[in-house]
């Protein structure tokens, strides 16, 4: 199956037994990390999350939140008799971050963007996909660029999608419209919603290297063949059943895909908080329920998968996962009771964990340092080029809201630094030398980097080539984000402190849908500052 190059906005029997139930683990606590606040408010809470190939970030909001704390630029406004709530607004809802300057300009979006989705494309543009009430089938593009702004396709979707695939809309459609112009419906939404609750929402997807989509929803998966509407395969449900989608809403991520000359490469995916049953519907009451503190693993690819469950050393709803340029998972933001929705999570998870994919099962994961910023409902985070993860929003509220409620709407700016960074790693830190970047670089094929490392502790045998898509984050998901591990296929000092690191690139579309990427080349598990490639 071709890969897309459109946006879809995964012994004995006591034995068995065992390796179904969750996994617990001892808690240890990191040292080396820290943060940094870039910003004391950008004027909008950073709902929605996507950095592009200049090294800026898009950042937006919704527009009937109200006035934000930040004017359109020239004295302009926008007038919208449809807007619930302000028709006539001068403020801005949506942002353009500049990452290494550290500053930021309001940008002009003119329709309600509210719980959206969105993708980057394989020329670099950002497509965005539907929003709220009047604006649900907009669709938006925005382009890298010195002078660019939003621009809108007013109907460009042929349905109403709120909360990404839609509310109530048990079907998907593909953009641009020159794949096919109509919806198609896919039943395993309408199974997977729960009455009155619908814990569905913004599904988890992912491509699979068979071509084939991996969906999960709720707590269970199918692999789904996009092209002909069949489903493939249907995995098992999560052991215990808890929801795991919007609001009871959890995260995923699709593991680091490595050994890539394999002639069968392993997928997996693991799904990671969430909330129990009945909490959605607790929470309208003011009662809130404890939040997941299970993760669950699957080989997606298995003739027979099962779901390996294990303990987080702490409860999480809400939270996001970040993939690090060194192949590790970060867990962050959240609240550790209650679910999605206005007023409805309680006791913010303020420290981070590290969660190692290739650790014994017993001691994958590590607790980082806190933030003192709550980042409860609506927060968002991505990874940089330099390896920091950005990390905004939070705004549990139906409007802005800054005084007289427990979680403020937060409107600020700040950056984890993983220990990775930490200067005591500068001597083992690669420096890539050449090439500064790659406006092209084929499938299947080598290539040299050539990187400097002022450490008489080398190891050759550690390093090696990373690729990072960059990914859309909203709602607790980052969508297409996707880590490939090329590992190396030479070595060679060429100078003192001095090296060529050779790797070849993955070899379909299907292991890495083509478009941008960010190469890091990682030593003993220290990633050097990424550069831009575009695979195709």
């Amino acid at each position: 199956m071709a890969a897309p190059s459109f946006m879809f906005s995964t012994l004995l029997l006591l034995q068995l037994l065992f390796g179904l139930l969750p996994h617990h683990r001892t808690l240890i606590f990191a040292a080396d990390d820290n943060w940094q606040l870039l910003q004391k408010s950008i004027g909008i809470s950073a709902i929605h999350m996507q950095l592009l190939k200049n090294d800026h970030v898009i950042m937006f909001d919704r527009t009937d939140f109200g006035p934000s704390n930040l004017s359109l630029p020239n004295g302009k406004c926008l007038n919208d008799p449809t807007d619930t709530v302000l028709q006539v607004n001068c403020t801005a809802h949506s942002v353009e971050y500049d990452v290494f300057a550290n500053k930021f300009l309001a940008l002009t979006v003119q329709t309600d963007v509210w719980c959206s989705s969105g993708a980057i494309m394989p020329d670099g543009n950002l497509f965005q996909t539907g929003g709220f009430n009047y604006s649900e089938r907009r669709v938006r593009v925005f382009s890298p660029c010195r002078t660019c702004n939003w621009n809108e396709i007013p109907n460009g979707l042929m349905v109403k999608r709120w909360y990404a695939s839609g509310r109530g809309q048990f079907n998907y459609e593909f953009i641009p419209k020159n794949i096919v112009a109509n919806k198609t419906n896919l039943p395993f939404l309408s199974e997977t919603s729960d009455k009155g609750i619908e814990n569905n929402l913004y599904p988890f997807v992912f491509l699979n290297i068979d071509g084939n989509l991996f969906i999960f929803a709720n707590n269970r998966a199918i692999l789904f063949d996009y092209v002909n509407n069949i489903v493939v395969k249907k995995y098992p449900m999560i052991f215990g059943g808890e929801p795991q989608s919007y609001p009871s809403t959890g995260s995923a991520v699709l593991l680091p895909m490595k050994n890539l000359k394999a002639a069968a490469i392993e997928a997996e995916v693991l799904v990671c908080g969430g909330a129990s049953k009945g909490s959605y519907l607790q929470s309208l009451k003011g009662i809130f329920m404890a939040a997941l503190d299970t993760c669950a693993r699957i080989k997606i690819i298995d003739l027979n998968p099962e779901w390996v469950m294990e303990t987080m050393p702490l409860a999480r709803v809400m939270g996001d996962m970040i993939l690090l340029p060194n192949g590790n998972v970060l867990l962050i933001n959240g609240a550790s009771s209650g679910t999605a929705g206005w007023e409805q999570g309680q006791d913010p998870v303020l420290s981070l964990v590290l969660y190692r994919p290739d650790n014994n099962i017993r001691s994958r994961f590590e607790v980082q340092n806190p933030t003192i910023i709550p980042r409860m409902y609506h927060s968002t985070a991505a990874l940089l080029r330099d390896g920091r993860v950005l990390v905004g929003g939070s705004n549990p509220h139906a409007f802005y809201n800054f005084i007289g409620v427990p979680f403020l709407t937060e409107l600020s700016l700040e950056a984890f630094l993983s220990a990775y960074l930490d200067a005591k790693f500068a001597n083992l830190r690669p420096t890539i030398i050449t090439p500064k970047s790659m406006s092209g670089i084929r499938y299947h094929k080598k290539y040299m980097i050539q990187v400097a490392i002022n450490s008489n502790k080398v190891d050759e045998s550690s390093m090696s080539v990373t690729m990072f898509a960059p990914a859309f984050n909203t709602h607790s998901f980052s969508m297409n984000q996707r880590l490939l591990i090329l590992g190396n296929d030479k070595v060679t000092e060429v100078d003192n402190s001095m090296y060529n690191v050779e790797a070849t690139t993955p070899r379909s579309g299907n292991v890495a849908p083509s478009g941008f990427y960010l190469l890091f080349v990682v030593h003993q598990g220290i990633p050097s500052q990424g550069i831009k490639v575009k695979l195709y």
